[in-house]
């Protein structure tokens, strides 16, 4: 059986990497003064290991909300004789000086400094003490994007003589020519969104090692420099080791473009000769990377690039996304609007690699509200049915963690139904148990009264109610302990208010009727809360509206499985209320029954607990009688029992000859329409007995009886027919 898309395992050292950051003090460190962490005496780490405790916990520190950070990690690796760093990450606010300074003496063949907002030049000088001949003076790779202003560039790059891979973008360069000292050496140097001029272009075309070259923008908008088929093809010319170059973002001029008319003939190709880009005929071998997003010539037949980043096709786009996310995350977003569209109208073919670059974005940039906004909205179109049976257990569980991430972090509308929505794709509560206590809350907080968005409230309130529905008494009950039962009554309160019975005022009352089953403590939540004046309430404002009706007296039905809390139903009000809904023709015989069910545990207390003048006990038995002789029994069922025990204790007992009657015709009815279902059941929880006592009691009446004769029957059939029992 071929495995599903995302079904590889991570690997050990993975998994252990993360679970020692998760546990520093149980594994590899103690502490030391001032509470700081330390690593302990007879721990040694090699640079592989070291390099992946690093970069593990910065991608902790910015995906996991529930990772608590460490002010002192830095520290573990101040020693170079028990640590040893070489490749080092450091990325957004988080990072600090003292985080710098704790690894100066580390001897660094690179260093990432992305978006490192917190850092100021004291850390930057002092670093540039320890590079010069002792700290990092093996280094090769500098990542200093998005450098503070107040840092001399020129000055704090000089004494390195080892650098082959340089990333200076953002940085502000008047001047380029200092970069001439390491034009036998630099094999990468990325320059975006750095303002160029020709004075630029003549020091890069000088630097003859490149090998890749990045001198992409942001967007066309706000460029002075123009992209011309000279300043092409001087690159082409005089780079000749280049093997990856991005242009994204420039105003091309047309004359870079070979005239559509005189394109070669055939299929697309990678070959030079055949570029439909002018300059690009010059190159001995096609380019293994070429980023063309946001400029008109990656719309063009032939490219000479095996990887090309652009807005053409579902290929660049990805090529985007994968290429743009981690450091420039302001042209990811628009990529993955390609995506949204590709997805929501045409067809992703490469589901595994999109779905992964989406949840890598949303994971990196939790705070940025285009990625958050555009990346929810193409998760819900690339987990919805279509896609699902290319889907893994281990990926689903994957997007639904970077789903509650979106939603814990971003409280922005458009995010959260996005996140709601593709919440909705899957099979609840089963797919998201593994993340129920967490998914709960975040649901309730959406459901908080101040919020107003009615498309929200509704998504929100339908997956509450998915979420109680089917699963054990233990999640109901500590779902109704985070405030589950409060809010869907002020929900209900608000609308009855606003004097509107919407989905949102139906599936409130549908979510409580599934988490009062058969938890007495939520029911009890339920009568404290003020839910019999909201029942009243809606059932005179709503006279007409039969699924409220139905959702209501089903949750009534469990408060009064209660028996505990049956004395708070038994008021004349109320008695005449389920009486009169006895009548009711609302959504078959939904309403009718359900009332039926309410006085039947309530008349089973028997005659000594009735303490009221009127209604009469025996006039409402009466009526119940009449109701249960008006239903039909083939009747089709809008109601799903996970147990009949409220149901089988009604049926040993001669005090409520009514209720039994009830209770058998309620067994009759399922085992006739859904044996395959009831049956099983019913067998299993020990009803044939109950059902055989019925029929030796004296008080139990010959139609009951007739009933119960009928229902062993039926199950008798059940259990010998081998077609049944295999289901």
């Amino acid at each position: 059986m071929a495995a599903k898309a995302g079904d590889n395992p991570e690997s050990l050292m993975a998994l252990s990497t993360v679970y020692c950051l998760r546990n520093l003090r149980r594994t590899m460190c103690c502490l030391g003064d001032k509470n700081s962490l330390r690593l302990n005496p007879d721990i040694f780490l090699p640079s592989e290991i070291c390099d992946k405790l690093v970069s593990a916990y910065m991608e902790l520190v910015q995906t996991d909300s529930n990772f608590e950070m460490h002010e002192s990690f830095f520290l573990l690796f101040s020693d170079p004789y028990s640590t040893r760093l070489t490749r080092v990450q450091l990325r957004e606010d988080t990072v600090r000086d003292r985080d710098l300074e704790a690894i100066a003496k580390q001897d660094l063949i690179e260093l990432h400094l992305t978006n490192c907002s917190s850092l100021t030049a004291r850390s930057l000088k002092a670093l540039y003490t320890d590079f010069s001949f002792q700290g990092f003076n093996r280094l090769r790779l500098l990542n200093l994007g998005n450098l503070t202003a107040e840092v001399d560039v020129e000055t704090l790059l000089k004494p390195l003589p080892s650098l082959t891979s340089l990333d200076l973008s953002y940085v502000h360069l008047p001047k380029m020519t200092f970069l001439s000292q390491w034009k036998d050496r630099l094999a990468s140097l990325v320059l975006y969104n750095v303002d160029l001029s020709e004075e630029h272009i003549h020091t890069i075309v000088q630097m003859a090692c490149l090998r890749h070259l990045d001198i992409s923008r942001e967007s066309r908008r706000n460029s002075k420099f123009k992209m011309t088929r000279k300043i092409l093809t001087a690159i082409v010319q005089s780079l000749v080791n280049l093997v990856s170059l991005d242009i994204s973002g420039h105003v091309m001029l047309d004359n870079c473009a070979v005239p559509y008319f005189e394109e070669a003939m055939g299929r697309p190709s990678t070959e030079p000769s055949k570029s439909s880009i002018y300059p690009f005929q010059e190159l001995k071998r096609p380019l293994q990377f070429l980023g063309l997003y946001d400029t008109t010539l990656c719309n063009l037949t032939h490219i000479p690039a095996y990887k090309v980043t652009g807005a053409k096709n579902e290929d660049q786009i990805l090529n985007a996304i994968e290429a743009y996310t981690e450091f420039r995350p302001e042209v990811a977003h628009r990529a993955i609007n390609h995506l949204f569209d590709i997805a929501r109208i045409q067809h992703c073919n490469q589901l595994l690699r999109a779905l992964q670059l989406v949840i890598s974005a949303l994971k990196l940039h939790k705070y940025d509200k285009s990625i958050q906004v555009t990346g929810s909205a193409a998760l819900f179109y690339l987990t919805n049915t279509e896609y699902r049976t290319d889907q893994s257990a281990r990926l689903r569980r994957e997007v639904i963690q970077v789903v509650l991430n979106g939603m814990e972090q971003y409280q922005e509308v458009t995010v959260q139904r996005n996140c709601c929505l593709t919440l909705c794709n899957f099979s609840i509560p089963e797919e998201l148990e593994f993340q129920y206590h967490r998914v709960n809350q975040l649901l309730l907080k959406i459901l908080e009264p101040a919020r107003q968005d009615e498309s929200i409230q509704r998504i929100a309130v339908h997956l509450c109610n998915a979420l109680v529905c089917q699963v054990d008494n233990d999640h109901k009950e500590a779902v109704g302990k985070m405030g589950f039962v409060t809010t869907m009554l002020n929900l209900i309160q608000k609308k009855l208010h606003d004097k509107m019975c919407d989905q949102v005022m139906e599936f409130s009352w549908s979510a409580l009727w599934n988490i009062t089953d058969e938890t007495p403590d939520n029911c009890e939540m339920f009568l404290n809360c003020r839910g019999m004046t909201l029942f009243l309430e809606c059932l005179e404002e709503f006279p007409d509206k039969q699924e409220l009706h139905r959702n209501m007296l089903g949750l009534l039905g469990n408060v009064a499985e209660v028996r505990a809390l049956r004395p708070q139903l038994l008021t004349p009000q109320f008695i005449t209320v389920f009486s009169d809904l006895l009548d009711s023709k609302a959504d078959g015989i939904e309403v009718s029954y359900n009332a039926c069910g309410v006085l039947s545990h309530i008349i089973f207390d028997g005659p000594d607990a009735w303490a009221m003048d009127e209604p009469k006990r025996d006039a409402v038995m009466d009526r119940m009688w009449k109701a249960i002789q008006s239903w039909d029994v083939n009747s089709h069922r809008n109601i799903n029992y996970r147990s009949f025990e409220p149901i089988l204790r009604l049926l040993p007992q001669g005090i409520a000859p009514v209720s039994q009657h009830w209770a058998t015709w309620a067994l009759f009815n399922l085992v006739s329409v859904y044996p395959g279902k009831y049956c099983p059941l019913l067998i299993k929880e020990g009803g044939i007995a109950l059902l055989q006592k019925v029929l030796e009691l004296d008080t139990s009446e010959e139609e009951t009886k007739e009933m119960a004769r009928k229902v062993m029957e039926h199950c008798g059939n059940f259990k010998e027919d081998p077609m049944d029992t295999s289901r």
